[in-house]
């Protein structure tokens, strides 16, 4: 009834840790408000049970848009076959991976923070071998109130001209003749 919310979004752990409360009655109190859309929160492959993929198709089918935001974490899930396997389920199940989360700097997590550069790695793997719906944006939460920042694998090696030097995930080098500024209208 507030005119200035134009969707719903709603963030939460419950089709992992407790898919039988997304039951038919509620998805069908979700429906008439249109657009929804929730976020859920899928870490490893261990949670994607038979049980929270029934959870997020009925989502699904009420014309729930689903998203998933993994959470790096050192020794859990920081490894492209883990991520790839988590993904692969989470599409089968009509819910897309979304995002895949540096972890933030909160005190008491530091034995599960990774470094940047193994998400930069992990992604990287992964767009070779899996479909770009597989395949989330690699975010940064920054301190501070700096908010999300994405962050993608290089792979324009050089530029030669107006040749760019591209690299594929196999490290293969690919050139790719560019538009020059005189053939744009």
């Amino acid at each position: 009834a507030i005119e200035s919310v134009e969707i719903i979004r709603l963030c939460t752990r419950n089709p992992v840790t407790l898919p039988q409360r997304i039951t038919p009655e509620l998805v069908e109190r979700l429906r008439p408000l249109h657009p929804v859309f929730v976020s859920t929160h899928f870490n490893h492959p261990r949670e994607c049970t038979p049980e929270a993929g029934s959870a997020l198709e009925r989502l699904a089918d009420a014309g729930v848009s689903v998203g998933n935001q993994m959470v790096l974490l050192a020794g859990i899930n920081d490894d492209p076959d883990t991520v790839a396997t988590l993904n692969r389920w989470l599409v089968r199940h009509r819910c897309r991976p979304y995002y895949m989360f540096q972890c933030d700097p909160v005190g008491g997590t530091a034995h599960f923070r990774t470094p940047i550069e193994s998400g930069l790695r992990i992604l990287d793997a992964l767009r070779g071998q899996l479909s770009g719906l597989c395949l989330p944006q690699f975010a940064v939460d920054l301190p501070g109130g700096g908010g999300k920042i994405t962050l993608t694998p290089e792979r324009l090696v050089r530029n030669e001209g107006e040749t760019r030097v591209f690299r594929d995930h196999q490290g293969r080098e690919f050139r790719y003749v560019d538009v020059g500024p005189r053939h744009r209208s």
